[in-house]
């Protein structure tokens, strides 16, 4: 049972949004994603999904995107993005999920009996902590949702935890976040993150800092290839 992980998938199987307006990268990337996905993954295996999932509006628009993911090999473990605008009601989220895909939204998946699966979307790190708006807001709605993760796998036992976010743990000049000092708090060894793209993956740290392994896991990234992690 080995362990992988990738997001920013920007899945659009409807036709509604290709993504090749983004650059030849991204031309037919499904087709690229799904190849390179099934020649690493095994049934058995746990893919985590760091967010941005699909470009659907809507629940049930996103219904053939959680097919082509729901065919591939292994179980998922799905993180909200930004642009999954098709998530809002968690407990709907839940019910329209094929059986091989997991959402986490305050609640944790175990991958083994030690090892636990946490983390929450994330946000911009605010650049004055103090300044007022719906970013301050959301960032610290995130920061409780992190916790609540964590802490929900701790109180059932867990010891080691592997944290997911969608957007970057640090802001753009690499200073540190709340989400850090969370993962410092609850010794967390590993964090994935992606949602940068093209030209900004230059500023994806990647390696160890403060006793947490970092990888950068955006599909464009791993050349849509899943990264196998080892916990």
């Amino acid at each position: 049972m080995s362990l992988f992980a990738i997001s920013d998938l920007h899945l659009s199987l409807s036709g509604e949004k290709p993504m090749d307006v983004f650059g030849t990268t991204w031309e037919n990337h499904h087709l690229k994603l799904k190849q390179n996905w099934e020649s690493v993954v095994r049934e058995g295996d746990t893919v985590i999904l760091g967010g941005d999932l699909s470009w659907a509006m809507r629940l049930e628009e996103a219904a053939i995107d959680f097919q082509f993911v729901d065919a591939l090999p292994g179980s998922k473990i799905l993180f909200k993005g930004n642009h999954d605008y098709w998530w809002q009601s968690f407990s709907k989220v839940k019910a329209a999920l094929p059986k091989s895909m997991i959402a986490i939204q305050n609640n944790y998946a175990p991958y083994n009996d030690n090892v636990a699966l946490c983390g929450t979307r994330g946000w911009t790190i605010p650049m004055i902590r103090e300044a007022p708006g719906d970013d301050e807001k959301i960032y610290k709605r995130e920061l409780i949702r992190l916790e609540l993760s964590l802490e929900s796998a701790r109180k059932d036992g867990f010891s080691q935890f592997i944290v997911t976010l969608h957007y970057p743990p640090f802001s753009p000049s690499l200073n540190d976040s709340g989400f850090t000092e969370i993962m410092q708090r609850y010794d967390v060894k590993i964090c994935l993150y992606g949602h940068l793209h093209g030209k900004d993956h230059s500023r994806a740290f990647t390696g160890i800092r403060d006793n947490i392994r970092y990888f950068f896991v955006s599909s464009d990234y791993l050349n849509f290839c899943p990264l196998r992690i080892d916990p």
